[in-house]
C-alpha cells in the first residue's frame, strides 16, 4: 500500500471514491436525495477545489496495487484552538474495509500533524455511521453530538469525537 499526498489533479478520484463509499456506507442512514444532494456539495468539483486551495484541507489517497483504495483530507480545525486538527473525511473502498487501510490513512494523518504541533485530533461522524466502532478502537471517544444544517431541510446528525495524538 502507498499514501501520497494530492491536491487538485486528483479530484477525479476523490470524486470516485467518494461515490463508491458513500453509497455502501450511507444506503441505511441517508435517503438517495439526501445522499445525492450532500455528494454534490461537499464533492464536486468546485467544492473540492475550495477545500483545497481556499480551506487549506490536505488530501491523502491510499493506493494497494496502484489502484486508488480510500482516501481521506484534515486541517487545522481553527486558527483560535491551536493544537486541534480535524478529521475532514476518511473513505475506504467497501471491498477493502478491514484490511488495514483506514488505519493506515489514519495513521499518516496523525505522523503529518504532530510536527505541526497537533494535540488532539477531532472528527464528526454520522450518529449511525457504523464506522463509529472504527475510530472508538483507534481510541477516538465522544465528546458531543451536533445537528449542522446544510440545506435544503436536511441535516447532519453527527457524534463529535477526539483523539489524543
Amino acid at each position: 500500500m502507498e499514501i501520497t499526498k494530492v491536491g487538485v489533479e486528483s479530484i477525479p478520484t476523490i470524486q470516485s471514491l467518494a461515490n463508491t463509499t458513500w453509497a455502501v456506507a450511507y444506503r441505511e442512514i441517508l435517503s438517495e436525495a439526501q445522499m445525492s444532494y450532500m455528494l454534490d456539495l461537499i464533492y464536486s468539483a468546485a467544492s473540492l477545489q475550495k477545500q483545497i486551495e481556499e480551506l487549506g484541507h490536505r488530501f491523502i489517497v491510499a493506493s494497494v496495487n496502484n489502484v486508488a483504495s480510500g482516501f481521506a483530507s484534515y486541517s487545522v480545525k481553527n486558527k483560535k484552538e491551536l493544537g486541534i486538527f480535524k478529521l475532514q473525511k476518511i473513505y475506504v473502498d467497501p471491498a477493502l474495509q478491514g484490511s488495514g487501510i483506514g488505519k493506515a490513512l489514519l495513521d499518516f494523518v496523525i505522523s503529518e500533524i504532530r510536527p505541526l504541533g497537533a494535540k488532539t485530533l477531532e472528527l464528526n461522524v454520522n450518529r449511525h455511521n457504523k464506522a463509529l466502532g472504527f475510530y472508538q478502537k483507534l481510541g477516538f471517544v465522544i465528546i458531543g453530538e451536533k445537528d449542522i444544517p446544510i440545506g435544503n431541510g436536511y441535516f447532519m446528525n453527527d457524534f463529535i469525537m477526539k483523539v489524543n495524538v
